[in-house]
């Protein structure tokens, strides 16, 4: 149970972090890029604990399709690098956007309706895996899904005195940030997991290399605070999923994830209102509780 208390401390962190950077008006771009660059030297120096026995004379495309056509079949050690590689790169640019979305609805949105809708991204590789692999939920997870749909419909609902355009930074943010989740389903669902390491370095530096051709023109205004905003999101940015890991190895999957998701709302929605006094309408309110039932009913 301490490993997961301290994955939900690392991801609440995250949030919170980002509101002191929004406040202080730091740049995004330097925060990000350095974010990556901490999370790439770590998942680094973690993955040359990795002992890798890479087979002879492996065809990556013939074993590849062996494991698709075959149920519950596992790629090699030398397979699973390469798939780690194809999938890490282009992964990278999701969580580049997800984590540049999030800072900006942060800024627009406050942390807690951020933190709500970062974690219902897992609606995106639930509905690929409907299509792709025909993992249909169940009923009550069926439920789930409508209840996540219904809170955005509900926390988009404008008053009678406003008028409110339809909020897609909070939807770009959900979209993203499913897309980053759905890179990990892919890897997990093909690879050996004993090599996540090597795969979360691939996806941190493809993210860093991404974020450093972006915020060339920032990187010449660059603040200490913004390298020290980066480096402290950047720890508990890869800690946060170690942590979650080493957690399955003790509590039910669906037990975790769902305490994981739940856990990290509530302490985001704590510390907003305790200490930056963020002010949530009554429908942005229940929007969240709806959000929280739903996780619980997702990860049933």
């Amino acid at each position: 149970m301490i490993y997961l208390i301290i994955a939900i401390f690392f991801s609440s962190s995250i949030a919170i972090i980002f509101k002191v950077s929004e406040l202080n008006s730091q740049s995004r771009l330097n925060v990000t890029t350095f974010n990556y660059a901490t999370a790439s030297i770590i998942s680094g120096i973690m993955s040359l604990r990795i002992p890798l026995n890479f087979e002879n004379n492996i065809n990556f495309f013939n074993e590849f399709k062996n494991v698709i056509e075959t149920p519950n079949l596992i790629l090699s050690n030398s397979s699973s690098f390469i798939w780690s590689l194809i999938i890490g790169v282009p992964a990278g640019l999701f969580f580049f956007l997800s984590f540049l979305l999030y800072q900006i609805n942060i800024k627009e949105n406050g942390a807690s309706l951020s933190g709500a809708f970062s974690k219902i991204g897992i609606l995106v590789p639930m509905i690929i895996s409907i299509i792709l692999w025909k993992e249909y939920p169940t009923k009550i997870q069926s439920f789930g899904i409508i209840l996540s749909l219904t809170s955005i419909f509900l926390i988009n609902i404008p008053n009678k005195n406003e008028k409110k355009n339809f909020n897609y930074l909070l939807i770009l943010l959900l979209l993203t940030g499913g897309m980053a989740e759905f890179s990990n389903k892919l890897f997990q669902k093909y690879a050996k997991t004993e090599i996540k390491s090597i795969f979360l370095f691939f996806v941190f530096i493809s993210a860093f290399l991404i974020s450093l051709i972006f915020s060339k023109k920032d990187l010449k205004k660059l603040t200490k605070k913004e390298i020290l905003t980066g480096i402290s999101v950047g720890i508990p940015n890869l800690f946060s999923s170690y942590f979650l890991i080493l957690s399955l190895n003790y509590i039910k999957t669906s037990i975790a994830f769902t305490i994981y998701s739940i856990g990290s709302i509530l302490i985001i929605n704590i510390i907003s209102f305790l200490f930056f006094k963020e002010r949530l309408k009554k429908i942005e309110i229940i929007g969240i509780f709806i959000i929280i039932l739903s996780l619980f009913l997702l990860n049933i």
